[in-house]
């Protein structure tokens, strides 16, 4: 899989993610750049407190950032992310996703890894670097079972995944978390919090089927997180469009919470293009960029470009 992906996706990808490093993707740095004033979602140990009482204005200061960076993948591997309509699920568009940024990553010299949410937090691949740890990882996703489907395994709790990443990861570090985020409530305040430590983006997986039914009949659906399975009549006019209403509320309402997080948000579609996906965000970012003067991570991508994301 990852020699296909070097050949199709990261010939075409090599040097847009990477050739603009420092204001893309966030490193870490020690050395002092200079001082702006205090933007919502600065990290508040930043704030120069003899600055900010001259001035009578909260700044910040604003580092020299390095070249290495560490990369996080917060998987959610729960049974929902086994759906797919089409030739491609869910789970394998995510798996494609990491193939592609981890090896553009650890090409520069950066270090990956992962955490894997299934009923749980049950595996985490510490942060290294080079191909053989790509392979590593891609490895332990392929190989992976997926939940049977006769077993219950419960709902998702995507909570449990961002707070475990708040603890383990202590390096200010970009963070995917790659999501259908079809979860209990809850954890829009771990990810705010996240993100106000790391360079956090959302990575979320969608499926046609799940915005729009189609007229199938009468057709059998089962809930992939409960199990609980329901005939339903696709013919019924009236039904689908009441199906198509509660699907675009919850966009509206997932766009909002990913907003008010603070994170950037990346949509997949498992009959999307990964190439073109990738690059409609990276130039998003790149204007973002140049909006905030050029300082990777400084403010966050206006309302009407989230929406566009």
């Amino acid at each position: 899989m990852l020699r296909k992906l070097e050949w199709t996706v990261l010939r075409r990808l090599d040097g847009l993610l990477q050739g603009d490093y420092r204001t893309l993707l966030r490193g870490a740095g020690m050395d002092l750049a200079d001082l702006r004033e205090y933007q919502h979602h600065d990290d508040v140990r930043h704030i120069d407190w003899n600055v900010t009482a001259r001035l009578q204005q909260p700044h910040v200061r604003v580092f020299t950032e390095d070249r290495d960076m560490n990369a996080w993948f917060l998987l959610d591997l729960s049974p929902s992310m086994d759906f797919g309509s089409g030739e491609q699920r869910k789970r394998q568009v995510s798996a494609e996703f990491v193939a592609v940024l981890a090896r553009l990553l650890t090409r520069h010299g950066n270090r990956v890894g992962a955490m894997l949410y299934g009923a749980g937090v049950d595996a985490v691949i510490p942060a290294r670097g080079g191909r053989q740890h790509v392979l590593q990882l891609l490895h332990t996703l392929k190989t992976r079972p997926e939940t049977p489907a006769n077993k219950d395994p419960g709902t998702t709790r995507l909570h449990e995944l961002l707070d475990s990443a708040a603890n383990l990861i202590r390096r200010r570090s970009t963070i995917f978390v790659l999501s259908d985020f079809i979860s209990e409530a809850g954890w829009e305040k771990p990810l705010g919090l996240l993100a106000q430590r790391h360079e956090v983006i959302a990575v979320r997986l969608l499926d046609p089927l799940e915005l729009d039914l189609p007229d199938l009949g009468l057709i059998p659906i089962r809930d992939a997180e409960t199990g609980e399975q329901l005939l339903v009549d696709t013919h019924d006019a009236g039904f689908r469009k009441r199906f198509a209403r509660i699907a675009a509320q919850r966009e509206a309402q997932l766009r909002t919470s990913l907003t008010r997080a603070g994170v950037d948000a990346l949509e997949l579609s498992t009959d999307g293009d990964l190439v073109s996906a990738l690059m409609r965000f990276t130039d998003l970012r790149k204007r973002r960029s140049r909006l905030s003067g050029g300082h990777a991570g400084v403010g966050k991508l206006p309302a009407h470009l989230m929406q566009a994301a």
